[in-house]
């Protein structure tokens, strides 16, 4: 059985998409609850983050099931601050992660997650 929710009219996609224990979120930006692009790098990462935690929830997902992430940031300097991030926001063992230089972003964003999750990983 899946389950989906998409945002009403917004996007002709799911937020995250779960099959069985296994979900699969769309990538979430680094933007505030009005879809405003958020400045500066830390507060960037985190908004990305609290956006990629909404998104687990239309599955019943939170932060703690993600097994794999990939980061698309526009600036490859921000890794230092995505690894900071990365280590306050996982617990050990932490998950997979990519991390991606792109051109640009949606609404001028310069982070967007994605992410895998399984309800219940294995830790």
């Amino acid at each position: 059985m899946s389950t989906s929710t998409q945002i009403s009219g917004a996007h002709p996609y799911s937020p995250a998409f779960a099959v069985g224990d296994m979900a699969f979120v769309s990538g979430a930006l680094s933007v505030d609850a009005d879809g405003v692009a958020v400045p500066g790098r830390t507060e960037a990462l985190e908004a990305a983050t609290a956006r990629l935690g909404e998104r687990l929830e239309t599955v019943g997902m939170d932060l703690e099931d993600v097994v794999k992430t990939t980061y698309f940031v526009t600036d490859l300097t921000l890794r230092t601050e995505a690894n900071a991030h990365y280590q306050r926001v996982f617990a050990e063992p932490r998950p997979a992660r990519s991390f991606v230089e792109v051109a640009g972003l949606p609404y001028g964003a310069t982070v967007e997650i994605e992410a895998i999750a399984h309800r219940g990983r294995a830790h």
